[in-house]
C-alpha cells in the first residue's frame, strides 16, 4: 500500500521545513508548492489525499486556491486544512466559505497540526 500524500502550499521556507521535519517521522509523503497557482496545479496533477493550504500566498491567495480546487471534480472532495499566521477575524469564516475542511491558526504546535492531519487522514 502506498503512502498517503499531503500537499503543503506555503511560501515560507521555514514553515515548510517545520512540516517537512514533522512528517519525516510518519508514513505520509509530502509534496510542496510555494504559491497559490502552483498549489492548484500540483493538486490537479498529483491528486494528494490531503492539502495544507496557507491563506496568505503570492499570486493567488489560499482562499482563491481553495475555491478553484473545490470547482474541479478531481479535487472537489479532497480535504483541505487552511492555515494562517494572521488570526484575523473573518479568516476562518472565509476559509470555510471557500470550502476548507478545517482551519488552524499559526502559531500552532506541530503536535496539534499532526493530530488534526491524523484525524482527517489516518495513517496506513
Amino acid at each position: 500500500m502506498s503512502a498517503k500524500t499531503i500537499l503543503y502550499v506555503e511560501d515560507n521556507e521555514f514553515n515548510r521545513k517545520i512540516v517537512r521535519d514533522l512528517l519525516k517521522r510518519t508514513s505520509y509523503a509530502l509534496i510542496e508548492a510555494q504559491d497559490g497557482e502552483a498549489g492548484v496545479a500540483a493538486a490537479l496533477e498529483k491528486r494528494p489525499d490531503l492539502i495544507l493550504m496557507d491563506i496568505q500566498l503570492p499570486r493567488i491567495s489560499g482562499i482563491e486556491a481553495t475555491r478553484r480546487l473545490r470547482a474541479e471534480p478531481a479535487t472537489a472532495a479532497t480535504p483541505i486544512i487552511a492555515l494562517t499566521s494572521f488570526a484575523l477575524s473573518g479568516d476562518e469564516q472565509k476559509a470555510k466559505e471557500a470550502g476548507a475542511t478545517a482551519y488552524l491558526a499559526k502559531p500552532y504546535s506541530p503536535k496539534e497540526l499532526l493530530g488534526l492531519i491524523r484525524t482527517i487522514l489516518p495513517e496506513g
